[in-house]
């Protein structure tokens, strides 16, 4: 298939754009480099045996608020699906910029859905995110749960949901997919490509790294007296690959339809949680490095526990996560000791996306 990945130049985007690539298919690449790296296009190419420029992956700088800038790009290409990555997605953030967050996520999704269906796409797939449950949401938390964001980020990836629905209605020929996914972490195996965050990272595995490598002196564990295994708050953590892998499956699954399948929601997790002392320990024991850490009040909205129910996923589609915790801290390490000061390509820090 000829593939359509907005947000392509991010974290989670310039993976799959890797694994898709290996597949065989072919990809073009639309970002506004806001925070994405043409480094890790490069490097999706590269670990791919297709190299950027060569035929089989190409890239456009733009807006998903303004897909007409580059519709003759679009138009060239003709894709066959799109993969929607691009968006900002810091929840803290988007309390301070709320509007920027729904012109981005929400606005920017009915452009490129609608920029899909004139293009003759066939398939629309959205990244979206597990923040649309909220904080009460049981664990592990199934499809069906009331979705209950409670940041302007989490409303605007729910918001964006009901546009592919919306969008799908007005184009039935176009078959759509939400994935929403839980807490991606790791890096490529090769240690040529992993998350890059401007400024100090927001996230738990890139902080423990940077600790682990020297550049911070310690890590802040925000509460250990929850009612947990061990007092810290539990996360389903899911590699970087697998959850490449599973946009890949699913869009896959998607095109072989004979018959409109409808939107389909589904978990993108291990369904197994971990807590953030366990991975403290995990940390230490792959690297052999300490991750000294202090214990911290609560953040505003911090929660015991959030774990995926995945089960649906993988009846349907039939795709489960394969890596664990070690290989999620190996392949990090790699990538940390490999490129200590990320792509090294960016002119600074801006609002953050995919």
């Amino acid at each position: 298939m000829r593939v359509l990945v907005t947000g392509g130049a991010g974290f989670l985007g310039s993976h799959t754009v890797a694994v898709l690539l290996a597949s065989g298919h072919d990809v073009l690449v639309m970002d506004s480099f806001a925070s994405g790296s043409r480094t890790a296009v490069e490097r999706a190419g590269e670990v791919s045996g297709a190299p950027l420029g060569g035929g089989r992956l190409d890239l456009v700088t733009g807006d998903v608020r303004h897909p007409e800038q580059v519709a003759d790009r679009l138009a060239a290409f003709a894709p066959d699906a799109v993969v929607h990555f691009a968006g900002l997605k810091s929840p803290t953030e988007s309390v301070a910029h709320p509007a920027a967050y729904y012109s981005v996520n929400v606005a920017g999704t009915a452009q490129i859905a609608e920029a899909a269906a004139r293009a003759g796409s066939r398939v629309l797939l959205f990244s979206s995110s597990a923040t649309v449950y909220g904080d009460e949401a049981p664990a592990p938390v199934a499809e069906d749960a009331p979705p209950a964001p409670v940041s302007p980020y989490g409303w605007s990836k729910l918001m964006a949901e009901q546009v592919v629905r919306d969008v799908h209605t007005a184009h039935p020929g176009q078959r759509a997919a939400v994935l929403r996914y839980f807490n991606p972490v790791g890096a490529h195996p090769s240690g040529r490509m992993g998350e890059d965050p401007a400024g100090e990272p927001a996230n738990l595995m890139p902080y423990v790294a940077r600790v682990a490598a020297g550049h911070y002196p310690e890590l802040k564990v925000f509460g250990a007296d929850f009612a947990t295994r061990d007092g810290s708050a539990v996360r389903d953590f899911i590699h970087v690959m697998d959850l490449a892998e599973a946009h890949v499956a699913t869009l896959e699954w998607m095109a072989a339809q004979a018959e409109d399948p409808g939107v389909k929601v589904w978990n993108i997790g291990r369904g197994e949680g971990v807590t953030v002392f366990e991975m403290v320990r995990a940390f230490e024991e792959v690297t052999g490095r300490p991750v000294p850490h202090r214990v911290v009040g609560l953040r505003a909205g911090d929660i015991a526990e959030s774990c995926a129910a995945v089960d649906a996923i993988a009846a349907e589609v039939g795709w489960r996560a394969r890596r664990g915790v070690e290989d999620m801290v190996r392949d990090l390490w790699a990538w940390q000791q490999a490129n200590p000061g990320g792509y090294g390509d960016r002119s600074g820090p801006g609002l953050r996306s995919a």
